[in-house]
């Protein structure tokens, strides 16, 4: 029998999924520079929906699960970092 190791919370996971999307787009800020709260798409961190199928693609690796671009939900779960960070924790498998 195997124990569980549970996964960090939302607000220990982010400074790790912000390093994760500045990363893979080469953006020019700091991981603790990004607010959380702020939009991801347009304004906020001002990305695009080719970065954003960037960063569906690295999460998708790193969290072992889909990302699909025609997840109803996409808007909610890209739209910030907070929340793209909470739906991850809910739904990763590694």
């Amino acid at each position: 029998m195997t124990q569980n190791t549970p996964f960090p919370s939302v607000d220990l996971l982010l400074p790790e999924v912000a390093a994760l999307v500045i990363e893979a787009l080469n953006l020019d800020v700091q991981p603790a520079e990004v607010d959380p709260d702020e939009p991801l798409y347009g304004d906020g961190l001002g990305l695009d929906s080719i970065d954003m199928l960037e960063v569906a693609l690295v999460v998708s690796k790193r969290y072992g699960f889909q990302l699909k671009s025609d997840n109803e939900q996409n808007q909610q779960i890209f739209a910030s970092l907070r929340s793209l960070t909470a739906h991850i924790a809910e739904h990763r498998t590694q």
